[in-house]
C-alpha cells in the first residue's frame, strides 16, 4: 500500500518542488496539495492521510497553530525557511524539519525518519546510500579565470571578505567573488549554517561550540548577535549537546 501524502503551502513553486520530490518515490502518492490550513482541514476530513508537508507561514493561521488543532494528527515533515520554528515544531512531534530550499537528498533523509517511526516498514534509502549522495554533492565556483568543482563534504567553512568569499575545504582555499547571501542560496543543504554575517559552517565540521563561538580544526569563528537563537537550536536539534 502506498503512503498517501497531502502537500500544504502557499507558495506554488514551493508546492511543486515537493511534489517533484515525492514523484520519484514509487511507494508514495499525493492526495492533495492545498494553499493554505483551511484548505488542508477540509481534505483530512474527506481522506485518509498518512504523511502531511506542512509549511509554516501561510494565510489565516499558521503551520504550527494548524497542527495544535488537531486532535488525530497524521505523521508530519515541516517545511519552511524560517529556523526559529525548529523548537515548537520538534515539540509537537513532528517527523523533521526541513529549511527551503529542500534537495533530494535531505528529502530522503526525513522519509527515511517517516518509515523509521512506523515498524515493520523497509526504508527507502539505506544510511549508507543518503551518506554517498551527500559526499557526492558539489557546487560550481569561479576562481580567477577557471570554474572549479568544489564537493560539499570537503568544505568547512565559508568566510566573507567585503565583494568576494574564501571557501576553506579540507584540501586548500578557494577565493572568489560573490556574496555571502549567494553563497548560502547556492549550497542548498542542511549541513550548512549561517553563523554569522561573515561565516557560513559546515555542520558536520564542527568540534566544539560554546553559546558565542564553534570551533573548526582548532579555529574559533564568532557567532553573530542575530543569529545566535537559530544557531544554538539547530545544533541542540543536531544531538550535539543541550543545554548551553
Amino acid at each position: 500500500m502506498k503512503t498517501r501524502c497531502l502537500i500544504v503551502d502557499d507558495e506554488p513553486l514551493a508546492r511543486a518542488l515537493i511534489r517533484g520530490h515525492v514523484e520519484k518515490l514509487e511507494n508514495f502518492e499525493i492526495v492533495a496539495e492545498c494553499g493554505d490550513a483551511m484548505k488542508a482541514l477540509n481534505v483530512l476530513r474527506e481522506k485518509q492521510v498518512d504523511l502531511i508537508f506542512m509549511d509554516i507561514q501561510m494565510p489565516q493561521i499558521t503551520g504550527i497553530e494548524f497542527l495544535k488543532t488537531l486532535k488525530h494528527t497524521p505523521k508530519v515533515i515541516i517545511t519552511t525557511a524560517y529556523r526559529e520554528y525548529a523548537l515548537e515544531g520538534f515539540e509537537l512531534d513532528v517527523v523533521d524539519y526541513l529549511l527551503k530550499p529542500i534537495t533530494f537528498e535531505r528529502f530522503l533523509k526525513s522519509v527515511n525518519k517517516f518509515y523509521q517511526t512506523n515498524p515493520g516498514e523497509v526504508q527507502l534509502v539505506s544510511r549508507a546510500s543518503a551518506d554517498k549522495i551527500a559526499d557526492e554533492s558539489f557546487i560550481y565556483v569561479k576562481e580567477n579565470k577557471k570554474i572549479v568543482k568544489v564537493y560539499l563534504s570537503e568544505i568547512k567553512y565559508i568566510e566573507g571578505l567585503s565583494e568576494y568569499v574564501q571557501i576553506h575545504t579540507d584540501k586548500r582555499k578557494i577565493i572568489t567573488k560573490t556574496s555571502m547571501t549567494q553563497m548560502e542560496e547556492k549550497l542548498l543543504s542542511e549541513n550548512f549554517l549561517r553563523i554569522h554575517k561573515s561565516y557560513i559552517v559546515s555542520v558536520s565540521k564542527i568540534e566544539a561550540f560554546t553559546a558565542n563561538t564553534i570551533e573548526i580544526n582548532g579555529k574559533e569563528l564568532p557567532i553573530g548577535r542575530s543569529f545566535k537563537n537559530a544557531v544554538l537550536n539547530v545544533l541542540n536539534f543536531a544531538g550535539t549537546v543541550a543545554g548551553i
